[in-house]
């Protein structure tokens, strides 16, 4: 009875994982539309809907009333399950050959779901996304339609990110730091010019604050290290083994984190700053304790432990951008 027990707690997990588009799910499902969701990999969206919260903040803009929190959740569809949804639809799509390598139990190398299929998904999701982004401009009163064309924009990098000729992926500086900004400056745009006006200093500060998304991209390139070295991609795990990689992942974190915090106290924003410190503490500490130990088996439980106080810190800077008037 225990074993039984225990044998449906794994599968259950394990379908979770799969339907989160996590590593290390389980094969076998048939439903078209948990397909579909895996393809879109639920557990991406996060960070892009947490961006739009962030920029909300930096705005200095944002007022509780029923519908602000309207457009919030609007721009968190855009921003999660379209764009997101797109994004890594669209990278499954040119990572099928690899996948064969690293994750053949990912829905199109599996063969559970046909590649004409998946390039519908793509343009539907695609065509949602910038119809909403044009519907929140319309929304936001904006003479100018900046939602459509971060979402435009947005659409552009993530295919060059995957597609060839560019494939920027390939190239482990380049494509890391697209990634990181991807995540973290462009939601961070998007909310920010949703209520208020987006001007240089927030693009400038965003951008600088998206290294540390560099480093997480680099936390990810370790599940498909075999496969990358196989087929020549140079990820930094493969150009510089994994220990190095792994050091240069934790520096790229915590010192543009430490250095947002220098610019908050250069704002006068001291208490801000303060917290932002003492949200890279436990991160150094996680650090220490799980990734650099073993960065291949720690991955993930690093990245479960230590991206909440990371990204508890995007907003505490958002917060304080938007106190200052930046």
């Amino acid at each position: 009875m225990c074993e039984f027990s225990t044998s449906k707690t794994k599968d259950g997990r394990k379908t979770t994982r799969q339907l989160l588009g996590m590593k290390g799910a389980a094969p076998g499902e048939t439903s078209i539309w948990k397909l579909r969701l895996q393809l879109m990999k639920p557990i991406t969206w996060i960070p892009l809907m947490w961006g739009i919260v962030c920029g909300a903040a930096s705005s200095g803009e944002y007022v509780w009333t029923l519908e602000n929190a309207l457009k919030i959740a609007a721009c968190m569809l855009l921003s999660g399950p379209l764009m997101a949804g797109y994004t890594q639809t669209t990278n499954d799509f040119y990572d099928r050959e690899i996948d064969v390598i690293n994750e053949p139990y990912r829905p199109i190398p599996s063969g559970a779901i046909s590649v004409p299929q998946v390039v519908i998904q793509i343009l539907v999701l695609l065509g949602l996304g910038l119809a909403l982004g044009y519907a929140l401009d319309i929304w936001a009163n904006h003479e100018f339609p900046i939602m459509f064309f971060l979402t435009l924009g947005g659409a552009l990098v993530a295919y060059i990110y995957s597609a060839p000729p560019f494939k920027l992926k390939q190239n482990g500086w380049l494509g890391n730091y697209t990634l990181g900004a991807s995540y973290i400056a462009l939601p961070w745009w998007a909310g920010h010019a949703l209520f208020g006006e987006l001007n240089w200093k927030i693009v400038d500060l965003t951008l600088f604050y998206s290294f540390t998304g560099l480093g997480i991209a680099i936390v990810n390139d370790f599940k498909s290290v075999e496969g990358d070295h196989q087929l020549g991609l140079k990820s930094l795990p493969v150009m510089f083994g994994i220990n190095r990689a792994a050091w240069i992942c934790v520096i790229m974190i915590d010192f543009f984190q430490v250095g947002v915090a220098g610019y908050l106290l250069y704002i006068h924003q001291n208490l801000y700053a303060a917290i932002l410190l003492s949200l890279v503490i436990p991160q150094v500490t996680l650090q220490n304790v799980h990734f650099l130990k073993a960065p291949l088996q720690n991955d993930i439980k690093y990245q479960s432990r230590a991206q909440p106080f990371l990204v508890l810190g995007m907003l505490v800077t958002g917060l304080a951008l938007g106190r200052a008037g930046i």
